[in-house]
């Protein structure tokens, strides 16, 4: 009930396929069906221009990725070669991944439990006996609660000086509303290798995430999607921020009072960012208040850091933000570095006026969904809330489709094979 309440009555436009988003999952989806040669399709987007969290302006004659670090990973050939299709391969630079974790005044290799070999012997020592000691290393049965299983799992000197404050600067201040179900992406901490690798100096182990990755040459990370976006021309509408969902009817309305419908609905915007949902059951709409998610502002800095890291984790509660993203190490020709401090965080220290805060910034953004969080609830809801959409043929695609914080690369693949099992290919 109240849908278009007081607004312009325009006629039901009538697509086959309406995308919802124009972020990497959106638009790899909408061009994958132009790809099988739909053409009765078309992607709204709240913005007046592509990209989604990958979206990047120009600051300080350099671009700067708005949504944080975002890097193409070169593990997933499919990927790479669906999007060198918009933007060639030459386009791009190729880096071996240098992330650091600073701690204790120094900045130590990720994952910290890899590099331990980096500090002096006294504190090798005490992290080894940390890990020796560790519940995974000592057959005490895994527990439930997120600030435990950390403890159990890495040990508690690595948990109380890297994985709990900067977890807590992060994601949430009260880390046992996550649950742990996501955490086995983490690697292995054996004692054996660990020890391994302080006897050799070399890290053992499993590396993580964007190990090697691409980067654009000239432009930022969100050129590519934009290049995706024109390629798509009228089959994309911008300024276009859908604020009512009817299920039974597969009808959406825009902040403007544009109605359309379709056959199919994808949507890869927060579930909770709709006004209203009409025809889904109260029982079901009621969950949606549990999917969390964190806001981050990225604030750029123009000073340039002495470091040859790409990007800088920073667990020291003394400072608001969590990471540093150092563009001039990826970006060529560039200057300065961006910082991501989540939103609550922005504010404590703003209203405080501490010094949390370092260097003069020229530019800030705000991301008010920028990371979906896993609370103990979500699995138990997004399983719920697909399996409805589904029947309805209203598809969840992607970080907020799905409300899972998945990277660029993992989206691209999943908006493809999703786009190629709907239309039958």
């Amino acid at each position: 009930t109240g849908y278009g309440a007081g607004r312009r009555e325009n006629m039901m436009e009538k697509v086959k396929y309406l995308i919802l988003g124009a972020g990497p999952a959106g638009l790899t989806f909408a061009s994958k069906l132009k790809e099988c040669g739909e053409e009765s399709f078309l992607v709204l987007e709240k913005e007046n221009e592509a990209g989604g969290l990958c979206r990047c302006v120009t600051v300080d004659e350099s671009p700067f990725d708005i949504g944080g670090g975002h890097f193409l990973d070169v593990r997933r050939p499919e990927v790479t070669e669906f999007l060198f299709r918009f933007m060639p391969l030459e386009e791009w630079n190729v880096f071996e991944r240098d992330s650091r974790i600073r701690i204790g005044g120094m900045e130590i290799g990720h994952p910290l439990e890899a590099n331990i070999w980096q500090f002096g012997l006294p504190e090798q020592v005490a992290y080894l006996t940390s890990i020796a000691k560790a519940g995974c290393n000592t057959e005490v049965p895994m527990p439930e609660k997120f600030v435990d299983w950390i403890i159990w799992k890495l040990g508690k000197k690595i948990a109380d000086e890297y994985m709990l404050p900067y977890n807590r600067k992060m994601f949430a201040d009260e880390l046992d509303e996550l649950g742990t179900y996501w955490l086995d992406k983490l690697p292995n901490v054996s004692f054996e290798e660990t020890l391994l690798s302080c006897l050799t100096h070399r890290p053992y182990g499993t590396q993580p995430g964007h190990a090697s990755f691409y980067y654009p040459k000239k432009y930022g990370y969100g050129e590519v999607w934009k290049r995706m976006a024109d390629a798509l021309s009228v089959h994309v509408r911008y300024g276009a921020a859908v604020r009512a969902l009817h299920c039974d009817k597969r009808w959406v309305e825009t902040v403007n009072g544009d109605r359309l419908e379709a056959e199919r609905i994808i949507t890869t915007v927060p579930w909770r960012s709709f006004e209203q949902i009409g025809g889904m059951p109260e029982e079901l709409y009621s969950l949606l208040s549990g999917l969390k998610a964190s806001a981050v502002e990225t604030r750029y800095v123009p000073e340039k850091l002495p470091t040859d890291a790409q990007w800088l984790y920073e667990p020291d509660p003394a400072l608001a933000w969590h990471r540093i993203l150092v563009r001039h190490n990826f970006c060529p020709g560039s200057r300065g570095y961006w910082l991501e401090t989540r939103k609550e965080r922005v504010k404590m220290f703003t209203d405080s006026g501490s010094a949390g805060f370092a260097g003069e910034a020229n530019y800030s953004y705000l991301n008010e969904y920028a990371y979906p969080l896993n609370t103990i609830e979500k699995p138990g809801i997004m399983k719920k809330l697909l399996a409805f959409g589904e029947a309805k043929q209203i598809y969840g695609l992607g970080r907020w489709g799905e409300h899972c914080h998945y990277n660029s690369d993992v989206v691209v693949e999943l908006a493809m094979h999703m786009a190629k099992r709907l239309a039958g290919v």
